[in-house]
């Protein structure tokens, strides 16, 4: 088996785009409609992390949540507050688990949670 691509439920094409290419960094691999007037299905990618977002109502439930390992998390949140994205100010918090982990909201309601494990 190979690493699942979860799929995210969006309404807004425009603010998915300005979330996950402009925010987040992410880089559409595909985009599809099957007429110019239906619903988007968007294929996002950066790094090794495979996401796809969708406007099609049976494909996806709002209120999703996903964790996504990066390898320096910190270095992500000051990255992310650096571009002033009016919407969030991300914070770390270490989870007595062992991990440090940055959990950010999308315009959608979906859960990112990005994480990096620590060494024990």
């Amino acid at each position: 088996m190979k690493a699942p691509t979860p799929i995210l439920r969006i309404f807004d094409e425009a603010k998915a785009r300005e979330f996950y290419l402009d925010y987040l960094g992410f880089e559409v691999t595909f985009e599809h409609r099957f007429a110019a007037d239906m619903p988007l299905y968007m294929g996002i990618v950066q790094g090794d992390c495979i996401l796809h977002l969708t406007e099609h109502h049976g494909d996806a439930c709002p209120g999703s949540a996903v964790r996504v390992e990066v390898e320096d998390v910190k270095a992500f949140q000051k990255t992310l507050n650096d571009k002033d994205y009016r919407f969030l100010n991300p914070g770390v918090e270490q989870q007595p688990w062992g991990s440090l982990e940055m959990s950010l909201r999308d315009p959608f309601g979906n859960r990112i949670t990005f994480y990096e494990t620590l060494e024990a």
